[in-house]
């Protein structure tokens, strides 16, 4: 058994600190100089010195040392390791094996392959973000995506922003900054992160008229309630929220009516973004086109939810509103890069091509339970001859995957996920030791079973799945 290092006395602390090497002779070290061709040399010696700056305050404030830590040999592997964990990316992709499509936690909608290599020639090379290459002149960046969600949505006009939640300041600060914006008390919503719709609306300048109730708000609250100084009539869908039992809100149409014939605009917050049907898998959320063709004047989603795509905000609807918002100081400010132009652009084509299956996030809600069996099949068949000694349980059970990502709440797809219990190791101890692995497994826990849903695990991850469960039930 090692010994424990004791306590410092104060004649022992000068021999310690004696025995502490300079910075100079550590530069010299071979594996502290071979560091010196990965990284700048300011930040390397800037690191040594932190490291020594560290073992000196121990040593002077009497904590325990073990003198093997303070070896020249010991710190040289301690820089190296400090090195390599600096030069380590923290960014990095993980399985998703919880079966919740659109985690926010893990990014959201994946992107489509083919958007790689629009970011290879956008990225590495000059390219026509804001120049009209006919015309010789300036252009603006929007015209790559806005006539693709024109067509897709039968909206006038669109632009982009960096979220949905952005979408919404900018509209409101251009539209009703010092004005009254009117909306249901039902649908001031919470989204990620601790943020709420009511502060980010106010940050627009706009004062909240808040109208009916939690759960029953009529026309009449919103007729009675508009004044001189009312200059929106705002709807949220429910996209990351339900209520029900006693519960009552104006028809769509009874909104429109109201806002045309007091020549206000209604905008829609309509979160999720869906661009296409999906009823046949069993999903039911209305699309941007729905609500355009209904007559909101603006029409406020995300582009990185149902839609699939990038992370982005869209405000579609008439073309002298969206325009009125394009205007607004807020807008630089909120403006998606070229990147992000890229991948929308490209996630927007295939759906103007009906090539669904292109785009990760809906080809995994249109996964069948017959395809979503096949592949759980032959993943159990695999696994179970292969953990034969792990002194572990796998089965096959039926479930529920989500959509998430504050998208439809209370619906979900059915699946069949695999489950699994050893007597080795917990539930618990399973999934932390698959999420601390080379390659981040991230799983769910039920009733003390480790839960796998391959819906969202792409095929070509299977394999590095497998070996993952293998050496954890080891």
């Amino acid at each position: 058994m090692a010994e424990k290092a004791k306590p410092v006395a104060g004649a022992d602390q000068t021999a310690l600190l004696r025995q502490l090497p300079s910075v100079d002779e550590l530069l010299l070290r071979p594996r502290v100089a071979d560091l010196g061709e990965k990284l700048e040399r300011g930040f390397l010696v800037e690191t040594v010195r932190g490291v020594l700056a560290r073992l000196r305050a121990g040593i002077v404030s009497g904590e325990p040392i073990d003198e093997r830590h303070i070896a020249v040999e010991a710190i040289e592997m301690l820089l190296v390791q400090i090195a390599d964990h600096a030069l380590a990316p923290s960014l990095r992709g993980v399985i998703n094996a919880s079966g919740v499509i659109l985690h926010t936690n893990l990014g959201r909608a994946p992107l489509l392959v083919a958007i790689l290599e629009e970011f290879r020639q956008t990225a590495t090379q000059y390219s026509n973000l804001e120049y009209d290459v006919a015309a010789g002149a300036r252009g603006k960046r929007d015209v790559h995506t806005s006539r693709l969600i024109e067509r897709l949505t039968g909206a006038e006009a669109a632009i982009v922003v960096n979220n949905c939640a952005a979408a919404v300041l900018v509209t409101l600060a251009a539209l009703a900054r010092g004005g009254e914006v009117i909306v249901s008390r039902g649908e001031l919503i919470e989204i990620g992160d601790g943020f709420r719709i009511p502060e980010i609306m106010e940050q627009s300048g706009a004062v909240l008229r808040e109208v009916g109730t939690t759960n029953r708000t009529r026309i009449a609250d919103y007729e009675n309630a508009i004044n001189e100084k009312t200059s929106v009539i705002l709807r949220v869908h429910p996209s990351n929220f339900t209520v029900s039992g006693f519960t009552e809100k104006p028809e769509v149409a009874e909104l429109i009516a109201l806002g045309q014939r007091l020549r206000l605009p209604v905008v829609e917050d309509l979160g999720s973004g869906c661009l296409v049907d999906l009823s046949p898998v069993g999903i039911s959320e209305p699309t941007a086109r729905e609500s355009v063709e209904a007559g909101f004047s603006l029409v406020l989603f995300s582009g990185d939810k149902m839609l699939g795509g990038p992370q982005a905000g869209i405000i579609a609807g008439k073309k002298d509103l969206v325009q009125k918002v394009r205007r607004h100081p807020l807008f630089r400010a909120l403006r998606v890069d070229k990147l992000t132009i890229a991948a929308m652009e490209v996630t927007l084509r295939a759906y103007l091509r009906g090539a669904w299956k292109e785009i990760p996030a809906l080809r995994m809600m249109q996964m069948s339970v017959e395809e979503i069996s096949a592949r759980t099949d032959a993943f159990h068949k695999m696994l179970s001859a292969r953990i034969a000694e792990a002194d572990a349980e796998v089965e096959i059970a039926d479930g529920r995957s989500l959509v998430g990502g504050g998208s439809t709440p209370a619906q979900s797809l059915p699946t069949k996920l695999i489950r699994i219990t050893s007597a080795r190791h917990s539930a618990s101890e399973l999934e932390a030791w698959l999420r601390t692995g080379a390659a981040p497994v991230i799983a769910r826990i039920e009733d003390d079973w480790l839960l796998i849903d391959l819906r969202t695990v792409f095929p070509e991850q299977e394999t590095i799945l497998a070996e993952a469960l293998i050496r954890a039930l080891g």
